[in-house]
């Protein structure tokens, strides 16, 4: 029997990387890794700024 209330819900989910979305050639994956390389960078020039000489 039909009421009035009843309703049919559906919900789907789906899990997409990057990798999938973006093509290997592609501007956005220049960037990132570019800003790997600053955030490299920037975290060794901040361990050589405190580094001290140490005597043997």
């Amino acid at each position: 029997m039909m009421t009035k209330n009843q309703f049919n819900e559906r919900e789907q989910l789906e899990m997409l990387t990057i990798d999938q979305l973006i093509s290997e050639d592609h501007l956005v994956r220049k960037l990132e890794s570019m800003q790997a390389m600053l955030t490299f960078a920037a975290m060794n020039l901040k361990k050589l700024a405190t580094w001290r000489w140490q005597a043997a």
